[in-house]
């Protein structure tokens, strides 16, 4: 057997010999070949979903180069802009951070991290169906309360974007604005939602029994390193999901701007349409 292979079998019977040791587990024993061939297949993989976070469509536009876009003033646009992106905001942080805004939406939910995911046939198999379910509702009631975090932040990033900050997201397709929300605050909302996240999903044991084995993992290249802890998963998983929603929202905007409920909005996205 190679050095990749040894190190994955290696963790998996440590984890699972932690797994065994709850009450719920203890007359019953894991196939380690049957659970590495479900894990093996998480592992590699991306993160679910498709989230937010992708690369601009291709066939933008240069900004201020529509000739409609340059018939407005440089406050119409980026006012029009702001008030926009500030609604985008408003639409995401009150539909996902509030009771139930990630748990009870099949679109929003976190799942269970990859590899715990593809287990979760066995760990029911073996009488761990609850942790895993108490683990997936922690994580998802811990994202809840980091969002309404994130709201003063995002509205700081829309109050100094800069004219050409506006322009180029204006002209730069569907998703320029969540890629700029990203850039400009995707590091300290890592930083703020972390340890709210942690105070939730440590309450469940089978959260600190992913970590411990999980950060080994990692080391090793059998688990992606932003799944390495269950804290950072979150994390993670609530920006995509937080960076999404804004991004519909932005979109919702582009398509219909008559439906924006601001007429400087319906000018300066109307122009942008060239309507």
């Amino acid at each position: 057997m190679n050095p990749r292979g040894r190190a994955r079998r290696a963790w998996l019977a440590g984890a699972l010999g932690a797994a065994s040791a709850w009450p719920a587990a203890s007359a019953w024993s894991f196939d380690l070949g049957q659970l590495q061939k479900q894990l093996g297949g998480a592992l590699p993989g991306a993160l679910p979903g498709g989230l937010a976070g992708s690369a601009p469509g291709s066939g933008n536009t240069p900004a201020g180069s529509n000739p409609r876009l340059g018939e407005l003033s440089d406050s119409q646009v980026g006012q029009g802009l702001k008030d926009a992106l500030g609604r985008g905001v408003d639409v995401a942080v009150s539909t996902l951070g509030r009771r139930d805004g990630f748990w009870g939406s099949p679109q929003w939910r976190i799942p269970l991290p990859p590899a715990l995911e593809r287990a979760s046939s066995l760990m029911r198999m073996a009488g761990l169906g609850a942790q895993a379910d108490a683990l997936q509702l922690a994580m998802n009631r811990a994202a809840e309360a980091a969002v309404p975090e994130a709201r003063s932040l995002l509205v700081s990033a829309v109050r100094q974007m800069s004219i050409t900050d506006a322009k180029n997201i204006l002209t730069g397709g569907d998703h320029a604005a969540t890629d700029y929300f990203r850039a400009k605050t995707q590091t300290q909302l890592q930083r703020s939602f972390l340890p709210i996240v942690h105070q939730q999903t440590q309450k469940v044991g089978l959260a600190q029994t992913y970590d411990r084995y999980a950060a080994q993992a990692a080391r090793f290249g059998l688990v992606q390193q932003d799944q390495a802890s269950i804290d950072q998963y979150v994390t993670g998983q609530a920006l995509d999901r937080l960076y999404q929603a804004i991004g519909d929202e932005e979109k919702s905007i582009r398509a219909d701007p008559a439906a924006a409920g601001s007429a400087l909005v319906r000018k300066v996205f109307g122009a942008v349409q060239g309507g």
